[in-house]
């Protein structure tokens, strides 16, 4: 059942990937791009861990899969504000006479 709950889940994380990648590729914008890559990719990676999660033997490998999970999501949208933030002042830039 552990094996089943693992395949599924990775799978459905793989889904979320190609999604966000096809989404980083097809976007027109910047901001639209970052968006669908970022959340994508989160809950890409979170379904990933919670699928291993299911082969785990130890309290410390699920902390570890949560810890990599939780860092993740917080470099992503650490990332994500400091791309836009400078996609967005490039912008104004641009535009200025």
């Amino acid at each position: 059942m552990a094996d089943l709950a693992t395949y599924t889940l990775t799978a459905l994380g793989l889904v979320f990937f190609v999604a966000g990648t096809i989404g980083l590729i097809r976007f027109p914008d910047t901001f639209s791009r970052l968006h669908a890559l970022t959340k994508a990719d989160n809950l890409g990676l979170g379904f990933i861990a919670l699928g291993i999660a299911f082969q785990a033997d130890t309290w410390t490998q699920l902390a570890l899969l949560a810890l990599i999970w939780a860092l993740a999501l917080l470099a992503a949208g650490t990332v994500s504000q400091l791309v836009a933030r400078t996609a967005l002042t490039s912008h104004e830039r641009a535009e200025d006479p």
